[in-house]
């Protein structure tokens, strides 16, 4: 196995899929990184020779945040958004979805489970 960046990249797959492993790198990405450094694209990460692997670790750490730095850069944002009470932030806070998106139906992902609240009974006469 591969390592760059601190992840282990998979052998058995494409050097553009196994790229992706590593978090900020997508395929768009992936396939620059793979372009740059003159690697096919379909070329298996086990196939790699030692210089492509340094090319590539090289162009990774010169031009992509990625793992820990991009992590702790979105999670400062976010403290930010919360600081200054904007609506963004205040949503975040509240763990209710940031984008706009509806809530009565949907947003389960940032909702959680269903909370059921039961109804009050009616007074008699």
């Amino acid at each position: 196995m591969a390592r760059i960046s601190g992840v282990d990249i998979p052998d058995n797959k494409r050097g553009e899929v196994s790229l992706t492993y590593i978090y900020g790198i997508g395929r768009k990405s992936a396939q620059f990184i793979l372009t740059k450094a003159g690697v096919n694209w379909d070329k298996k990460a086990s196939e790699w020779t030692e210089e492509e692997s340094t090319a590539i670790r090289n162009i990774i750490g010169a031009e992509f945040k990625v793992e820990g730095v991009l992590k702790s850069e979105v999670q400062l944002s976010i403290k930010r958004l919360l600081d200054i009470g904007c609506y963004r932030g205040l949503r975040h806070r509240k763990g209710l979805p940031v984008r706009g998106q509806r809530t009565k139906n949907n947003c389960r992902t940032r909702k959680g489970k269903r909370k059921t609240v039961a109804n009050k009974k009616k007074a008699t006469k």
